[in-house]
């Protein structure tokens, strides 16, 4: 099979910006896609809050100030690259500095679509330009989500694109990317109304999203699980009827996990490595956890770890109703790293008050805790109301750090709900989004950690999962194959 090219579109990457999964996804599925030997070129926005000493970066010489017009206006963007860390594929940053020259990656500005349309149409034209014609134009989220249709439009006259296939993978639905219809002119898009959905325009809007499902050759979404929910009306976000129309078009594919990076036996972050085979290291990375936290250690007593973004979608109005009571009458520590919501990080600032030795809060992010929680928490809790992937849960398996999960979208489909009769499963499983039901799950955790050879057949169970990129990454290539043939 000749190797494929593939065009990689994506707001964020990892490790040069990120906000939340799609990063960890776009920079490792570029690597490994370029280590079996693809020509994967990823094309991202410069934004100027990029480090640019994590690689060298180098202008491409024959892509400087190409204009593209914009309905009365244009615009100018030059292209620079540099390889992904340790990989030979190659990130091409769009460069714009009256767009990307900005305090954060996304903006409620009021040339957010033009933001994220430059991305799109700069990728496309640099392709013209470099002679290069992608097999698969790979697009991420609401952000990209007009290449499909571009490409049926205004680059249809282009025989470069003629068999370029598209996919829209589908991080999260609730993200749509919806502006004024008054963005058809300069989006370059006026003349193509008949393509666009009829009662988007008769309401006055514009739906990226919805735009990229009605014109992508193939929806992607990230888990099994989740693509059968977002054709249901409580998790499709409006795009529901759309989803269910195209369903022989759409499929969900687990994100895979970077074990260099997330593993144990390796792991650079933690003082102290272990692996399936000895253990010994779990307890160590415990007890420095929650030394560095400030908790007690008390033999026996299970720590459950938080790592999250606070918001609505994580489910953590659950705990609002069971927490204290949990603290309150069991014996179990939580460590919490997140940032978000104000009234989530109120609530627990107001848990660990009233329980200090059994509760700690850490507002905001950092990488090295972030692994810490992972090594030194015998459980993880993740009571999502939604989550098309999730990657922690698929974290902690691999630490031996037990998951508490709701079954929903990507939880479900990597977390087995265990059996205490036949001591089958993976983690603690629970159905119905209340809170009697996290409690239920919570409760059935701590009581079986007290059987200590239960418990370590059950951190052993998750240990042995494999959600490598070096499998999932097949399945995209599989993937792009029958499309491209």
């Amino acid at each position: 099979m000749d190797p494929l090219k593939i065009c990689f579109l994506s707001s964020e990457v990892v490790p040069f910006a990120k906000t939340g999964g799609l990063a960890d996804v776009s920079g490792a599925l570029a690597k490994y896609l370029d280590r079996e030997g693809h020509d994967i070129r990823v094309f991202m926005p410069l934004y100027s809050s990029i480090d640019t000493s994590l690689s060298e970066f180098h202008a491409v010489d024959f892509i400087q100030n190409v204009t593209i017009p914009f309905g009365d206006f244009s615009l100018n963007f030059s292209l620079v690259t540099a390889k992904m860390p340790d990989s030979n594929a190659s990130v091409y940053f769009i460069h714009c500095d009256g767009l990307y020259d900005r305090g954060s990656i996304y903006t409620n500005d009021g040339d957010e679509y033009l933001r994220f349309a430059l991305m799109t149409r700069a990728a496309l034209e640099s392709c013209q330009r470099m002679g290069w014609a992608p097999d698969i134009m790979h697009c991420n989220d609401w952000q990209s989500a007009l290449a499909p249709l571009y490409l049926k439009t205004l680059y249809s006259w282009d025989g470069l694109f003629a068999r370029t296939r598209s996919i829209l993978t589908i991080h999260n639905i609730g993200y749509q990317g919806i502006f004024g219809w008054d963005k058809l002119q300069p989006l370059g898009i006026n003349d193509y109304r008949q393509m666009l959905p009829s009662e988007d325009l008769d309401a006055g809007i514009i739906n990226y999203m919805k735009i990229g499902l009605l014109h992508a050759d193939l929806i992607t979404t990230v888990s099994d699980t989740y693509a059968k929910e977002i054709q249901t009306s409580e998790y499709g976000a409006g795009m529901e009827g759309l989803l269910q129309h195209r369903r022989d078009r759409l499929l969900g594919i687990v994100n895979g996990v970077d074990y260099a990076e997330w593993s144990p036996e390796s792991d650079v972050h933690i003082p102290y490595n272990y692996s399936i085979d000895d253990l010994s290291g779990k307890e160590k990375n415990k007890k420095a956890l929650l030394e560095k936290m400030g908790l007690p250690y008390q033999e026996g007593t299970p720590v459950c770890g938080i790592v999250s973004r606070l918001t609505g979608q994580k489910g953590f109005e659950l705990l609002h109703e069971s927490l204290f009571e949990i603290l309150a009458t069991k014996d179990i520590q939580f460590v919490v790293l997140g940032s978000g919501e104000e009234k989530y990080a109120n609530f627990f600032r107001q848990a660990q008050a009233h329980f200090p030795r059994k509760m700690v809060f850490f507002d905001g992010y950092n990488v090295g805790l972030s692994h810490l929680i992972e090594a030194g928490s015998d459980m993880f809790l993740m009571p999502s109301r939604y989550e098309p992937c999730g990657l922690n849960q698929i974290y902690s398996l691999k630490y031996g750090t037990v998951p508490i999960v709701r079954k929903t979208g990507g939880l479900a489909d990597t977390v087995d709900f265990y059996h205490w009769e036949s001591q089958e499963g993976t983690g603690f499983v629970f159905e119905h989004f209340n809170a009697d039901s996290v409690k239920w799950a919570i409760s059935h955790a701590i009581e079986t950690y007290k059987n200590r050879d239960a418990w370590t057949k059950l951190m052993k169970a998750g240990m042995e999962k494999n959600f490598s990129w070096d499998v999932q990454v097949k399945k995209y290539i599989d993937l792009y194959n029958w499309l491209a043939s």
